[in-house]
């Protein structure tokens, strides 16, 4: 059985050897708010530059607005942090492409971030690919993919054999909404699950999708916290509170994942309203009595209250160089384990492989 942590004694750097990445073909659309499978081409420069922009217009200003990164590819020099000793990394990271993500730098990143687990979303694979450099680092590899081909998709690579895998919400109307989009993996002492939360679309033409999947996932976390405490990750399709996104005025209620039924599922989640299902919710305790619903906790922002960081920017309209973003790529941890949560940062630098960047949380050994 392999260990439960990786600690090297320093930070770790690669550089890219060789030309310059390949050039990947485009798809883009004409907006702001969360969209899909996009490409650009490298940058002369080899490291990330950065430049204090405003939250609102993007706009270069001083004041108290983040540091945030404008590069478009990912830098030639990769530095990580040394792990934290007696702790378990899991990384979680959209790849918009899994094919397309390799020829843009997926391969460094990953040598150089040493997840113990490797949590990617928008895979688009219609088959489960034999890919050496994975099947070599990762021996427990669990793929989900989508009934509709190059759409979607789910995986999650480990270093630690689970107890169980499932790929199922149970109860759920349209069994379809979940192919691509979850893999959960339980270990000894917790869940970690991996998800692809629906998108409400363009125009919001799928929120009724979303608001089944809301319904449907809600009632199976909780019923998973009330067995062992929960890590749920990856891309969340959701943008909690005014401070994780770029311009939230012009979307509220207008865009995908900045709605207020989306952001209102989402904070019941972490703090539920009432210990009894609402009219028509599902509910998977068998119980006479069940007990109130746990809380959890965003990691990211409670370790970060008022700061304003992102995990997408869409690669139209220099969205990236101007820092218009979303935060949509979380960790959310039940409340009675946020302690065991030693670090969890966004990898700003890291963009150009995908219009995402990668987000890595430490947790406490063993799983």
């Amino acid at each position: 059985m392999s260990t439960q942590s990786i600690t090297p004694s320093s930070s770790r750097i690669l550089k890219r050897k060789g030309s310059s990445f390949s050039d990947a073909a485009t798809e883009s659309q004409a907006s702001s708010s969360p969209t899909s499978d996009r490409g650009e081409r490298p940058l002369k420069k080899s490291k990330s530059t950065a430049t204090v922009l405003d939250d609102e217009d993007g706009s270069v200003q001083g004041g108290s607005a983040v540091l945030k990164y404008t590069n478009k590819t990912i830098p030639d020099v990769i530095e990580i942090p040394p792990v934290t000793p007696g702790t378990v990394k899991i990384c979680s990271w959209n790849v918009a492409g899994f094919r397309a993500c390799q020829n843009k730098g997926f391969k460094r990143y990953v040598e150089a971030e040493v997840p113990d687990i490797l949590l990617l979303t928008e895979t688009k694979m219609n088959d489960v690919p034999v890919d050496p450099f994975i099947d070599n680092l990762y021996p427990h590899r669990y793929w989900n993919i989508a009934t509709k081909k190059g759409y979607a998709g789910t995986a999650v690579f480990s270093k630690i054999k689970p107890l169980n895998v499932s790929y199922v919400l149970p109860n759920i109307a349209t069994p379809d909404l979940v192919k691509g989009r979850l893999v959960i993996l339980e270990f000894e002492t917790l869940y970690v699950v991996g998800t692809y939360v629906v998108n409400a679309g363009q125009n919001l033409k799928t929120m009724d999708s979303k608001v089944e999947w809301q319904r449907a996932f809600t009632a199976h976390i909780r019923h998973l916290d009330s067995q062992k405490p929960v890590i749920w990750a990856g891309d969340l399709n959701v943008a909690p509170t005014a401070k994780d996104l770029s311009r939230p005025k012009n979307n509220w209620n207008k865009s995908a994942g900045y709605t207020v039924i989306e952001t209102e599922a989402f904070a019941d989640i972490l703090d539920p309203k009432a210990s009894e299902p609402e009219d028509g919710e599902i509910d998977e305790d068998d119980g006479d009595a069940p007990s109130p619903p746990g809380k959890f906790v965003d990691v990211w922002r409670k370790m970060n209250p008022d700061e304003q960081d992102f995990t997408y920017y869409s690669m139209m309209r220099k969205c990236r160089e101007k820092g218009i973003g979303w935060r949509l790529d979380m960790f959310v941890v039940s409340e009675r384990i946020y302690s065991r949560i030693k670090t969890c940062e966004i990898r700003g630098e890291i963009y150009g492989g995908s219009d995402h960047v990668p987000i890595v949380a430490e947790v406490e050994a063993p799983l």
